[in-house]
């Protein structure tokens, strides 16, 4: 499972708090890794027992604080073997796709106004993901970490015109009468 080591990286990004790393998510590694808030919790107070992360003395009384969360070493240690692991690519599971195949035996009534709505969505993601492209990586940023993050943004920009290009063909494909 990838969610621990997901906010292990996100910590060591920047030490947060649980509803931190919940809008974090949101705003970054939500485009290819999802977590639901109770998700989050969950996993930092299994990470917390395991002695990878622990909350920052806080000067604050207890009710109503927010524990911000470091990485210590052993999470440091444990994330670093994960991404020295060896790991198969996951295979493709996307609903859009066994449609379109129960679609070849039950018939497609609906399908093309379906396929065109993901078509919307995926440009729609791919408009954001250049946004964040010319935003947050300008050419005179070069450090090793600026590159690996703008590989993973490239990855989701590389996707999603994947996406737009095969919608594409299936509509067009669609709108052509058939023999």
């Amino acid at each position: 499972m990838s969610l621990p080591h997901a906010i292990l990286t996100a910590l060591l990004e920047k030490p947060s708090s649980g509803l931190e790393l919940t809008r974090r998510f949101d705003r970054s590694i939500g485009y290819f890794w999802s977590a639901t808030h109770q998700q989050i919790y969950r996993e930092l107070g299994k990470l917390e027992q395991a002695g990878q992360i622990r909350a920052l003395p806080s000067e604050q009384p207890a009710r109503g604080q927010k524990k911000e969360y470091e990485v210590l070493p052993a999470g440091r240690e444990a994330l670093s073997a994960w991404v020295a692991r060896s790991e198969d690519p996951k295979q493709v599971r996307d609903p859009l796709l066994l449609r379109m195949r129960a679609a070849a035996v039950v018939g497609a009534p609906g399908l093309d106004a379906e396929l065109r709505r993901h078509l919307g969505l995926h440009r729609r993601q791919l408009a954001q993901y250049l946004e964040i492209e010319e935003r947050d990586f300008p050419p005179e940023r070069s450090s090793e970490e600026d590159r690996l993050r703008h590989l993973v943004l490239r990855g989701g920009i590389d996707l999603e015109n994947f996406w737009i290009g095969w919608l594409t063909r299936a509509l067009d494909q669609e709108e052509k009468p058939g023999p």
